[in-house]
């Protein structure tokens, strides 16, 4: 009888532990992810990239859908394990597709060669420029979004593209999503585009969709673009930049690579996001800019001049130094797209604020309220924005171009 009751006791003893336990914490929703620029300073207490991906991807049971601008490996380059824990899901049997740009097939080419040997492993190159948007608005624009979705579940959107350089060498951000349903939205997108493909290589017409807007909360919500190609529930990028800057009541603080009012033909204006931000400035709202040095193109630069003497606006430009190795075409630059609007409400996406990204091109954007995220992505921002690497731009000077290459 003793021995029974002391199994009892034991067995209750155990029952209270394990309710009175504390429970394993989840997961946070959101995750940001970023690239340090090698030999810099610019030292943040967040998780890279590669390695990120690398074990995203060894972790997948059933899918990987990837769509990016373009693909470049290097051998001997830290994408090289993301690259090999692609092939080893491909190889246990997950199905993975891939999707990038025509304009950039010639820099993907090699990497897509490669994904065509494996098992499990669909490749396709869309012109996104063939897609009719219907009348009234124009057809054009890239695929320029990076993102991948992970069995329908786990989700990353961000400005590193799928590229050696930029896991390594140039500042880049980027976010991770648990959140199944946005993940769900990003895969909706993938799945359009796929499609989008298929269609255009059978000479069949790729209809817009109908009209959505965004499902706004304040944890955080998925916006793409452009508008006639979005699907249920991801509202417009373009639109709602310009909410977020004209609801703004005291800072908006931008980090982008380029940035101006003006379409890649360097002539036809594109007054949006310029005249939001003009607007903010006349309310009294501080306005900072923080771009790449690869801005001092003409004529973007004569305008980035233009709107730095607008009172309450300044605009810095960011430097990043060489690499020990020698000069790197195309990196050693800041390339992150993000936003801060009151340190409230962040922004993180893939597309650069010109025109022809946010009206034509496929992006995508991520709006985020919970203030973990905005207080890391505020101490990313005024890192940079006191660094030596930042400076404040002249109105007055004759900027020289940068050679990327």
């Amino acid at each position: 009888m003793r021995i029974l009751k002391k199994v009892l006791w034991l067995a209750a003893t155990w029952a209270a532990l394990a309710t009175t336990a504390p429970a394993q914490a989840e997961p946070p929703r959101f995750e940001l992810i970023y690239t340090e620029p090698a030999e810099t300073e610019l030292h943040q207490p967040l998780r890279a990239p590669a390695p990120l991906w690398a074990e995203a991807f060894e972790g997948a049971s059933k899918t990987i859908d990837i769509e990016q601008f373009y693909l470049a490996e290097q051998k001997g380059e830290v994408l090289d394990r993301v690259l090999d824990g692609l092939e080893k899901a491909a190889r246990r049997g997950v199905q993975v597709r891939v999707l990038v740009e025509d304009k950039m097939r010639k820099q993907s080419q090699p990497t897509l060669d490669r994904l065509a040997q494996w098992p499990n492993t669909q490749v396709r190159v869309l012109s996104w420029g063939q897609l009719d948007p219907g009348p009234g608005r124009k057809a054009g624009g890239i695929i320029h979004a990076k993102f991948w979705i992970v069995d329908g579940k786990l989700g990353y959107l961000g400005s590193q593209n799928f590229d050696w350089r930029s896991l390594s060498h140039i500042h880049e951000l980027g976010v991770l999503i648990r959140d199944i349903h946005i993940a769900g939205q990003l895969e909706a997108i993938f799945e359009h585009d796929w499609s989008a493909q298929a269609k255009l290589a059978a000479k069949q017409v790729v209809a817009p969709l109908p009209a959505t807007e965004a499902e706004r909360n304040t944890i955080g919500y998925l916006v793409g673009s452009p508008k006639p190609w979005l699907p249920a529930g991801v509202g417009d990028s373009e639109s709602e930049l310009v909410r977020l800057i004209d609801t703004a009541k005291q800072q908006v603080r931008v980090q982008v690579m380029k940035y101006s009012p003006l379409r890649h033909d360097g002539h036809t204006f594109y007054p949006e996001i310029d005249n939001a931000l003009r607007r903010a400035a006349a309310r009294g709202v501080k306005v900072e800019l923080l771009v790449a040095d690869w801005n001092t193109d003409k004529p973007a630069v004569a305008w980035l001049q233009s709107l730095d003497l607008v009172p309450n606006v300044t605009v810095k430009l960011v430097t990043i130094p060489q690499a020990s190795r020698g000069p790197i075409p195309f990196a050693r630059v800041i390339h992150s797209k993000y936003a801060l609007f009151d340190d409230t409400t962040l922004w993180v996406g893939t597309s650069n604020w010109e025109g022809g990204y946010l009206d034509e091109s496929r992006n995508v954007e991520l709006v985020i309220g919970e203030a973990a995220l905005v207080g890391q992505a505020r101490s990313l921002y005024q890192q940079l924005w006191q660094s030596p690497y930042a400076q404040g731009l002249d109105a007055c000077r004759e900027y020289p171009t940068v050679k990327r290459n």
